[in-house]
Protein backbone atom coordinates (compact mmCIF):
# COMPACT_ATOMS: atom_id res chain seq x y z
CA UNK A 1 0.00 0.00 0.00
CA UNK A 2 2.50 2.33 0.76
CA UNK A 3 4.81 1.55 -2.35
CA UNK A 4 1.33 2.16 -4.67
CA UNK A 5 1.36 5.57 -3.04
CA UNK A 6 5.15 6.46 -3.57
CA UNK A 7 4.61 4.78 -7.15
CA UNK A 8 1.50 7.38 -7.78
CA UNK A 9 2.83 10.54 -6.17
CA UNK A 10 5.69 11.51 -9.00
CA UNK A 11 2.95 11.01 -11.11
CA UNK A 12 0.24 13.05 -9.16
CA UNK A 13 2.81 16.35 -8.83
CA UNK A 14 3.63 16.02 -12.46
CA UNK A 15 -0.14 16.27 -13.43
CA UNK A 16 -0.65 18.91 -10.99
CA UNK A 17 2.46 20.93 -12.22
CA UNK A 18 0.87 20.76 -15.69
CA UNK A 19 -2.45 21.57 -14.44
CA UNK A 20 -0.68 25.16 -12.95
CA UNK A 21 1.06 26.23 -15.56
CA UNK A 22 -1.62 25.14 -18.64
CA UNK A 23 -3.83 28.15 -16.24
CA UNK A 24 -1.01 30.26 -16.11
CA UNK A 25 -0.61 29.77 -19.79
CA UNK A 26 -3.91 30.69 -20.78
CA UNK A 27 -4.22 33.53 -18.61
CA UNK A 28 -0.64 34.32 -20.49
CA UNK A 29 -2.47 34.30 -23.60
CA UNK A 30 -5.85 36.20 -22.75
CA UNK A 31 -3.76 38.82 -21.55
CA UNK A 32 -1.69 39.07 -24.75
CA UNK A 33 -4.78 38.61 -26.95
CA UNK A 34 -6.77 41.75 -25.04
CA UNK A 35 -3.41 43.61 -24.65
CA UNK A 36 -3.11 43.80 -28.66
CA UNK A 37 -7.03 45.01 -29.63
CA UNK A 38 -6.63 47.58 -27.24
CA UNK A 39 -3.57 48.72 -29.08
CA UNK A 40 -5.23 47.83 -32.29
CA UNK A 41 -2.82 45.65 -33.03
CA UNK A 42 -5.13 42.23 -33.39
CA UNK A 43 -3.91 38.62 -32.96
CA UNK A 44 -5.01 35.37 -34.14
CA UNK A 45 -6.31 33.80 -31.39
CA UNK A 46 -3.96 30.80 -32.10
CA UNK A 47 -1.12 32.79 -32.10
CA UNK A 48 -2.05 33.95 -28.29
CA UNK A 49 -2.43 30.77 -26.90
CA UNK A 50 0.38 29.33 -28.89
CA UNK A 51 2.64 32.31 -26.98
CA UNK A 52 1.30 32.00 -24.21
CA UNK A 53 1.24 28.21 -23.26
CA UNK A 54 4.37 28.14 -25.31
CA UNK A 55 6.76 28.93 -22.41
CA UNK A 56 4.47 28.17 -19.87
CA UNK A 57 4.79 24.63 -21.22
CA UNK A 58 8.36 24.98 -21.01
CA UNK A 59 8.26 25.99 -17.73
CA UNK A 60 6.01 23.06 -16.76
CA UNK A 61 8.57 20.88 -18.16
CA UNK A 62 11.78 22.73 -16.55
CA UNK A 63 9.54 22.52 -13.04
CA UNK A 64 9.17 18.70 -13.61
CA UNK A 65 12.48 18.14 -14.35
CA UNK A 66 14.01 20.33 -11.46
CA UNK A 67 11.92 18.57 -9.13
CA UNK A 68 12.65 14.94 -10.12
CA UNK A 69 16.16 16.56 -9.85
CA UNK A 70 15.41 17.37 -6.40
CA UNK A 71 14.57 14.30 -4.98
CA UNK A 72 17.05 11.99 -7.22
CA UNK A 73 19.89 14.46 -5.35
CA UNK A 74 18.66 16.12 -2.65
CA UNK A 75 20.78 18.44 -0.84
CA UNK A 76 21.38 17.20 2.80
CA UNK A 77 23.98 16.73 4.66
CA UNK A 78 26.66 14.01 3.25
CA UNK A 79 25.20 13.52 -0.45
CA UNK A 80 26.07 17.37 -1.31
CA UNK A 81 29.53 16.33 -2.68
CA UNK A 82 27.16 14.37 -5.61
CA UNK A 83 24.37 16.57 -5.37
CA UNK A 84 25.90 19.96 -6.29
CA UNK A 85 27.80 18.80 -9.32
CA UNK A 86 24.54 17.72 -10.69
CA UNK A 87 22.42 20.35 -9.79
CA UNK A 88 24.85 22.82 -11.62
CA UNK A 89 25.63 21.09 -14.76
CA UNK A 90 21.09 21.01 -15.13
CA UNK A 91 21.10 24.33 -14.83
CA UNK A 92 23.11 25.17 -17.09
CA UNK A 93 21.62 23.00 -19.67
CA UNK A 94 18.16 23.56 -18.55
CA UNK A 95 18.85 27.43 -18.90
CA UNK A 96 20.66 27.35 -22.21
CA UNK A 97 18.08 24.98 -23.73
CA UNK A 98 15.29 27.31 -22.88
CA UNK A 99 17.00 30.07 -25.03
CA UNK A 100 17.37 27.93 -27.98
CA UNK A 101 13.29 27.10 -27.38
CA UNK A 102 12.45 30.95 -27.61
CA UNK A 103 14.43 31.69 -30.10
CA UNK A 104 13.33 29.25 -32.09
CA UNK A 105 9.51 30.06 -31.49
CA UNK A 106 10.24 33.49 -31.81
CA UNK A 107 10.47 32.46 -35.89
CA UNK A 108 7.49 31.38 -36.08
CA UNK A 109 5.22 32.97 -33.91
CA UNK A 110 3.54 36.39 -34.63
CA UNK A 111 4.05 39.42 -32.55
CA UNK A 112 6.96 38.01 -30.52
CA UNK A 113 9.48 39.54 -32.50
CA UNK A 114 12.89 38.69 -33.62
CA UNK A 115 15.13 37.17 -31.02
CA UNK A 116 18.56 36.70 -31.79
CA UNK A 117 20.08 34.10 -29.82
CA UNK A 118 22.82 36.46 -28.87
CA UNK A 119 20.03 38.97 -27.24
CA UNK A 120 18.40 36.35 -25.99
CA UNK A 121 21.19 35.00 -24.19
CA UNK A 122 22.56 37.77 -22.45
CA UNK A 123 19.30 38.84 -21.50
CA UNK A 124 17.69 35.95 -20.35
CA UNK A 125 20.06 33.19 -19.31
CA UNK A 126 20.84 34.41 -15.91
CA UNK A 127 16.74 34.62 -15.76
CA UNK A 128 16.69 30.92 -16.41
CA UNK A 129 19.36 30.60 -13.87
CA UNK A 130 18.08 31.53 -10.50
CA UNK A 131 14.41 30.17 -11.85
CA UNK A 132 16.45 27.04 -11.61
CA UNK A 133 17.43 27.96 -8.45
CA UNK A 134 13.76 28.95 -7.05
CA UNK A 135 12.87 25.96 -8.41
CA UNK A 136 15.05 24.20 -6.76
CA UNK A 137 14.46 25.91 -3.15
CA UNK A 138 10.78 24.92 -3.45
CA UNK A 139 11.45 21.58 -4.02
CA UNK A 140 13.85 21.02 -1.74
CA UNK A 141 10.99 22.65 0.58
CA UNK A 142 8.74 19.96 0.11
CA UNK A 143 11.20 17.48 0.27
CA UNK A 144 11.69 18.23 4.16
CA UNK A 145 8.29 18.81 4.45
CA UNK A 146 7.45 15.40 3.11
CA UNK A 147 10.14 14.06 5.35
CA UNK A 148 9.14 15.48 8.29
CA UNK A 149 5.69 14.04 7.38
CA UNK A 150 6.97 10.90 6.58
CA UNK A 151 8.43 10.84 10.30
CA UNK A 152 5.14 11.68 12.24
CA UNK A 153 3.38 8.87 10.34
CA UNK A 154 5.90 6.84 11.08
CA UNK A 155 5.97 8.14 14.53
CA UNK A 156 2.14 7.65 14.82
CA UNK A 157 2.13 3.83 13.33
CA UNK A 158 5.22 3.28 15.98
CA UNK A 159 2.95 4.69 19.08
CA UNK A 160 0.16 2.79 17.26
CA UNK A 161 1.88 -0.76 17.09
CA UNK A 162 3.92 0.21 20.87
CA UNK A 163 -0.04 0.60 21.95
CA UNK A 164 -1.38 -2.74 20.50
CA UNK A 165 1.88 -4.73 21.38
CA UNK A 166 0.90 -3.65 25.12
CA UNK A 167 -2.50 -4.97 24.93
CA UNK A 168 -0.99 -8.23 23.66
CA UNK A 169 1.36 -8.52 26.16
CA UNK A 170 -0.84 -8.18 28.65
CA UNK A 171 -3.42 -10.40 27.60
CA UNK A 172 -0.15 -13.13 26.57
CA UNK A 173 1.21 -12.58 30.59
CA UNK A 174 -1.53 -13.97 32.37
CA UNK A 175 -0.08 -13.14 35.58
CA UNK A 176 3.92 -13.34 34.93
CA UNK A 177 4.20 -14.48 38.77
CA UNK A 178 1.92 -17.68 38.28
CA UNK A 179 3.87 -18.36 35.27
CA UNK A 180 6.71 -18.65 36.77
CA UNK A 181 5.68 -20.48 39.85
CA UNK A 182 3.86 -23.02 37.76
CA UNK A 183 7.58 -23.55 36.00
CA UNK A 184 9.41 -23.56 39.09
CA UNK A 185 6.02 -26.20 40.05
CA UNK A 186 6.93 -28.30 36.84
CA UNK A 187 10.64 -28.29 37.77
CA UNK A 188 10.08 -29.26 40.98
CA UNK A 189 8.10 -32.61 39.43
CA UNK A 190 10.88 -33.59 37.03
CA UNK A 191 13.24 -36.09 38.35
CA UNK A 192 16.99 -35.42 39.24
CA UNK A 193 18.31 -37.41 36.32
CA UNK A 194 16.79 -35.82 34.11
CA UNK A 195 18.54 -33.19 34.11
CA UNK A 196 18.09 -31.86 30.21
CA UNK A 197 14.01 -31.39 30.74
CA UNK A 198 15.17 -28.97 34.23
CA UNK A 199 17.65 -27.05 31.74
CA UNK A 200 14.90 -26.44 29.35
CA UNK A 201 12.54 -25.12 31.70
CA UNK A 202 14.87 -22.74 33.48
CA UNK A 203 16.11 -21.37 30.08
CA UNK A 204 12.41 -21.23 29.33
CA UNK A 205 11.51 -19.34 32.57
CA UNK A 206 14.84 -16.92 31.82
CA UNK A 207 13.17 -16.67 28.18
CA UNK A 208 10.09 -15.49 29.49
CA UNK A 209 11.50 -12.91 32.42
CA UNK A 210 13.76 -11.42 29.43
CA UNK A 211 10.94 -10.66 27.64
CA UNK A 212 8.34 -9.33 30.23
CA UNK A 213 11.44 -6.83 31.22
CA UNK A 214 11.90 -5.93 27.81
CA UNK A 215 7.92 -5.78 27.05
CA UNK A 216 8.44 -1.95 26.12
CA UNK A 217 11.69 -1.54 24.52
CA UNK A 218 12.01 -0.86 20.80
CA UNK A 219 15.90 -1.18 20.63
CA UNK A 220 18.93 -2.67 22.81
CA UNK A 221 22.23 -2.79 22.48
CA UNK A 222 23.35 -6.26 20.23
CA UNK A 223 25.32 -7.72 23.16
CA UNK A 224 21.52 -7.59 25.14
CA UNK A 225 19.93 -9.11 21.86
CA UNK A 226 22.73 -12.06 22.14
CA UNK A 227 22.09 -13.03 25.44
CA UNK A 228 18.20 -12.88 24.96
CA UNK A 229 18.50 -15.61 22.32
CA UNK A 230 20.84 -17.62 24.15
CA UNK A 231 17.90 -19.15 26.21
CA UNK A 232 16.18 -20.04 22.85
CA UNK A 233 19.31 -21.38 21.55
CA UNK A 234 19.65 -23.65 24.56
CA UNK A 235 16.24 -24.97 24.43
CA UNK A 236 16.36 -25.73 20.38
CA UNK A 237 19.77 -26.98 21.21
CA UNK A 238 18.57 -29.48 24.09
CA UNK A 239 15.67 -30.76 21.86
CA UNK A 240 17.82 -31.40 18.19
CA UNK A 241 21.35 -32.16 20.24
CA UNK A 242 23.65 -33.13 17.84
CA UNK A 243 21.55 -32.46 15.02
CA UNK A 244 22.03 -28.34 15.58
CA UNK A 245 25.30 -26.70 15.58
CA UNK A 246 25.27 -22.70 15.86
CA UNK A 247 28.36 -20.66 15.12
CA UNK A 248 28.66 -16.98 15.91
CA UNK A 249 30.46 -14.71 14.48
CA UNK A 250 30.28 -11.45 15.91
CA UNK A 251 32.45 -8.29 15.41
CA UNK A 252 33.38 -7.03 19.23
CA UNK A 253 33.25 -3.43 17.86
CA UNK A 254 29.30 -4.32 17.01
CA UNK A 255 27.88 -4.89 20.84
CA UNK A 256 27.01 -2.01 21.90
CA UNK A 257 25.06 -1.20 18.44
CA UNK A 258 21.85 -0.85 18.97
CA UNK A 259 19.62 -2.59 16.87
CA UNK A 260 15.50 -3.91 17.29
CA UNK A 261 14.60 -5.34 20.23
CA UNK A 262 13.74 -9.48 19.30
CA UNK A 263 14.95 -8.87 15.85
CA UNK A 264 17.49 -12.39 15.69
CA UNK A 265 15.10 -14.34 17.83
CA UNK A 266 12.35 -14.93 15.24
CA UNK A 267 15.08 -15.35 12.44
CA UNK A 268 16.99 -17.98 14.05
CA UNK A 269 14.20 -19.69 14.95
CA UNK A 270 12.94 -19.41 10.93
CA UNK A 271 16.46 -20.99 10.05
CA UNK A 272 15.81 -24.13 12.71
CA UNK A 273 12.44 -24.87 11.59
CA UNK A 274 13.20 -24.97 8.26
CA UNK A 275 16.17 -25.66 7.50
CA UNK A 276 17.48 -28.06 10.60
CA UNK A 277 14.31 -29.47 11.91
CA UNK A 278 12.62 -30.88 8.96
CA UNK A 279 15.92 -33.11 8.01
CA UNK A 280 16.96 -36.16 9.59
CA UNK A 281 21.01 -35.34 8.63
CA UNK A 282 22.88 -32.71 11.41
CA UNK A 283 22.44 -28.95 10.63
CA UNK A 284 24.00 -25.49 11.28
CA UNK A 285 22.93 -21.92 12.06
CA UNK A 286 25.58 -19.36 11.31
CA UNK A 287 24.54 -15.78 12.81
CA UNK A 288 27.27 -12.55 12.04
CA UNK A 289 27.38 -8.92 12.57
CA UNK A 290 29.59 -6.70 10.83
CA UNK A 291 30.09 -3.09 10.38
CA UNK A 292 29.44 -2.07 7.11
CA UNK A 293 32.41 -0.35 4.46
CA UNK A 294 30.92 2.79 5.38
CA UNK A 295 30.71 2.48 8.86
CA UNK A 296 27.00 4.06 8.33
CA UNK A 297 25.30 0.39 8.64
CA UNK A 298 25.09 -2.92 11.01
CA UNK A 299 24.76 -5.75 8.79
CA UNK A 300 23.16 -8.88 10.67
CA UNK A 301 23.04 -12.19 8.83
CA UNK A 302 21.81 -15.24 9.87
CA UNK A 303 22.46 -17.98 7.75
CA UNK A 304 21.51 -21.78 7.29
CA UNK A 305 22.30 -24.82 5.11
CA UNK A 306 18.97 -26.35 4.43
CA UNK A 307 17.30 -26.66 1.64
CA UNK A 308 17.16 -22.79 0.82
CA UNK A 309 14.25 -20.86 0.07
CA UNK A 310 10.82 -21.63 -0.80
CA UNK A 311 9.66 -19.89 -4.02
CA UNK A 312 5.55 -20.27 -5.62
CA UNK A 313 4.55 -20.38 -8.79
CA UNK A 314 5.70 -16.78 -10.19
CA UNK A 315 9.08 -17.52 -8.94
CA UNK A 316 8.25 -14.92 -5.66
CA UNK A 317 10.43 -15.63 -2.24
CA UNK A 318 7.92 -16.96 0.45
CA UNK A 319 7.88 -15.12 3.56
CA UNK A 320 6.16 -16.27 6.95
CA UNK A 321 4.40 -13.90 9.57
CA UNK A 322 7.61 -13.68 11.18
CA UNK A 323 9.66 -12.54 8.28
CA UNK A 324 6.83 -10.25 7.28
CA UNK A 325 5.93 -8.69 10.76
CA UNK A 326 10.25 -8.33 11.05
CA UNK A 327 9.97 -5.85 7.49
CA UNK A 328 7.21 -3.94 9.02
CA UNK A 329 9.14 -3.09 12.16
CA UNK A 330 12.11 -2.24 9.97
CA UNK A 331 9.93 -0.02 8.40
CA UNK A 332 8.14 1.54 10.96
CA UNK A 333 11.86 1.90 12.89
CA UNK A 334 13.93 3.29 10.27
CA UNK A 335 11.93 4.69 7.91
CA UNK A 336 13.23 3.19 4.66
CA UNK A 337 17.03 3.58 5.69
CA UNK A 338 17.63 -0.13 5.84
CA UNK A 339 17.86 -2.99 4.13
CA UNK A 340 16.50 -6.54 4.58
CA UNK A 341 17.03 -9.76 1.83
CA UNK A 342 16.02 -13.29 2.18
CA UNK A 343 17.77 -15.26 -0.58
CA UNK A 344 19.49 -18.30 -1.59
CA UNK A 345 23.08 -18.55 -0.32
CA UNK A 346 25.67 -19.86 -3.08
CA UNK A 347 27.15 -22.51 -0.66
CA UNK A 348 23.68 -23.82 -0.12
CA UNK A 349 21.03 -22.91 2.33
CA UNK A 350 18.78 -20.07 2.80
CA UNK A 351 20.30 -16.45 4.50
CA UNK A 352 18.50 -13.46 5.56
CA UNK A 353 20.88 -10.11 5.66
CA UNK A 354 19.21 -6.77 7.29
CA UNK A 355 21.24 -3.70 7.15
CA UNK A 356 20.18 -0.85 10.10
CA UNK A 357 21.66 2.55 10.85
CA UNK A 358 24.79 2.00 13.39
CA UNK A 359 23.98 3.53 16.56
CA UNK A 360 25.39 3.69 19.59
CA UNK A 361 28.90 2.77 18.85
CA UNK A 362 30.29 6.09 17.96
CA UNK A 363 29.02 7.82 21.29
CA UNK A 364 30.28 4.98 23.68
CA UNK A 365 33.74 5.31 22.13
CA UNK A 366 33.97 9.25 22.31
CA UNK A 367 32.68 8.44 25.88
CA UNK A 368 35.27 6.37 26.84
CA UNK A 369 38.01 8.55 25.01
CA UNK A 370 37.06 11.66 27.16
CA UNK A 371 36.96 9.10 30.19
CA UNK A 372 41.20 7.85 29.08
CA UNK A 373 42.01 11.63 28.64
Amino acid sequence: MVEDQRNRQPWLETAIIFAAWSVFGLITASQIYLQLEVHERPISLRNALLQGLAESYLSAITTVAVFWLARRFPLERGRLRAAIPVHVVAALFLSLARVVFVVEVSQHVEFMGERTFARQFSGRFHHYLLYYALLLGIAQALYYYARYRERERAAERLAAGLTEARLQALKMQLQPHFLFNTLNAISALIPVEAKPAKRMVARLGDLLRMSLDHEETQEVTLREELAFLQPYLEIEQARLEERLTVITNIAADTLDARVPHLILQPLVENAIRHGIATRIEPGKVEISATRGADNHFLNLEVRDDGSGVERDIQGNTRKGVGLANIQSRLETLYNGDHRFALENHPDGGAVVRISVPLRGVDSRARKEEKAGS
